[in-house]
């Protein structure tokens, strides 16, 4: 399922960055819980050693989060796929041609949005650190993926291209922004970290109707804290 990406030499890596480096964090996944071949595929695809500082691209598959500046991280390879997994897993039907419409609130490096794209999502994609956005956005012309993006206060979603079916949430609040669910189509599904700086759930939520919505835990999870406004 997952499209051709347009690599240039060095993003199919060599020593700790090849492809061999990259099935071994697969099988590790996999050995974790996450069974979504679509998603293992993925994972194995997109070279996350082109979404990581030059001096941090040795340890780009190891599962672990690294830094990216700013105060923010890639996220760990497990929780990127385990979140993948359950978006897809409760995504409603579209029609017949058509791509699942996401929203991804928190950009940071890239990592997560290109893996949406590599599925093929139409992915939306909100970040409030300007600096982090653009060089997510030259990632994305690299490895030729079309995906949309904008500076501004995820909070508030991306009203303009809504209602999505999915939303995925990168950054941890104590409560959802009211905003994000209502933008979730009804059938829709998000995910999304909650919680404080000592603990933080994983949820995922489905919107039946603007009266009701279901939610369930999934994992236990640390992420950045979501913050408002936005930074150049």
């Amino acid at each position: 399922m997952t499209p051709r990406l347009r690599l240039q030499p060095e993003a199919l890596g060599s020593g700790l960055t090849s492809q061999r480096v990259r099935d071994r964090l697969v099988e590790r996944l996999r050995e974790g819980g996450i069974g979504d071949e679509r998603v293992l595929s993925a994972i194995r695809t997109v070279p996350r050693h082109l979404f990581v500082d030059e001096a941090l691209a040795t340890r780009a598959y190891e599962d672990t989060a690294l830094p990216i500046g700013h105060g923010q991280t890639i996220s760990q390879p497990w929780v990127v796929a385990r979140m993948t997994e359950a978006l897809l897993d409760a995504l409603p039907p579209v029609a017949p041609g058509a791509a699942p419409k996401v929203l991804e609130v928190g950009t940071g490096s890239g990592y997560q949005a290109a893996i949406l794209a590599a599925l093929g999502v139409e992915v939306y994609t909100v970040e409030r650190i300007g600096e982090l956005l653009r060089v997510a956005r030259k990632r994305f012309r690299s490895l030729g993926l079309n995906v949309r993006s904008k500076h501004d206060d995820g909070h508030l979603g991306w009203a303009e291209h809504a209602p999505f079916d999915g939303i995925i949430v990168t950054a941890a609040a104590a409560a959802l922004a009211a905003p994000l669910t209502a933008q979730l189509r009804e059938g829709g599904v998000l995910i999304a970290p909650v919680g404080g700086a000592n603990a933080q759930s994983l949820l995922r939520l489905r919107k039946h109707d603007e009266a009701r919505i279901e939610q369930e835990t999934l994992a236990p999870v640390m992420f950045v804290p979501m913050l408002a406004g936005t930074i150049d």
